[in-house]
C-alpha cells in the first residue's frame, strides 16, 4: 500500500503516516518500480497500535520503548504498565492544575465585572490583570 493508501484506511492523514516512517516506527519497503514507499499489512497493524496507544495518553516516546521491546521479542506489559501509571499520575497532576485555573478564572470573571474599565498608563497595562491576587 501507498501512504495515501494507509492513512484512508485507518482515517488519518499522509502526513501521520510520513511522521511514524521518519521516525523510524514503521520501515516500508521502496517499489523498485517507482521509489515509492511501499506499506505491508504488518505496517498497518503497527500503525493501527501505535494510535491507539496515543488515545491511552502514551507518548511518542512511551510507544518507541514498547515497540522495541515487542520487536526483541521481549513481553512490553511490565513498561506499559509502568507507563501508564506515569501518564495517568500527569494527567491527575494536569486535571488538578487546570481545576485551580479554572477557579481562578471563575473568580476573575466575578472580581472584573465589578471594576471599570482603565487606559493603560506609564505604570500600568491592565488593571483588571495586575491587581489580580492569586489566592491558593
Amino acid at each position: 500500500m501507498k501512504v495515501i493508501e494507509v492513512a484512508r484506511l485507518l482515517g488519518i492523514t499522509a502526513d501521520t503516516v510520513r511522521f511514524y516512517t521518519r521516525i523510524n516506527i514503521l520501515n516500508p519497503t521502496k517499489s523498485k518500480a517507482n521509489g515509492y514507499r511501499e506499506y505491508s499489512d504488518n505496517d498497518v497493524k503497527r500503525l493501527r497500535f501505535v494510535l491507539s496507544a496515543r488515545q491511552l495518553g502514551f507518548s511518542v516516546e512511551d510507544i518507541q520503548e514498547i515497540l522495541g521491546h515487542a520487536d526483541k521479542k521481549k513481553s512490553p506489559c511490565p513498561t506499559v504498565r509502568r507507563l501508564i501509571d506515569q501518564r495517568l499520575h500527569e494527567t491527575e497532576q494536569q486535571f488538578k492544575e487546570t481545576i485551580r485555573l479554572r477557579d481562578r478564572m471563575q473568580r476573575a470573571v466575578l472580581e472584573w465585572s465589578q471594576k471599570p474599565d482603565k487606559a493603560p498608563t506609564g505604570h500600568m497595562l491592565c488593571h483588571l490583570i495586575e491587581e489580580f491576587t492569586v489566592e491558593e
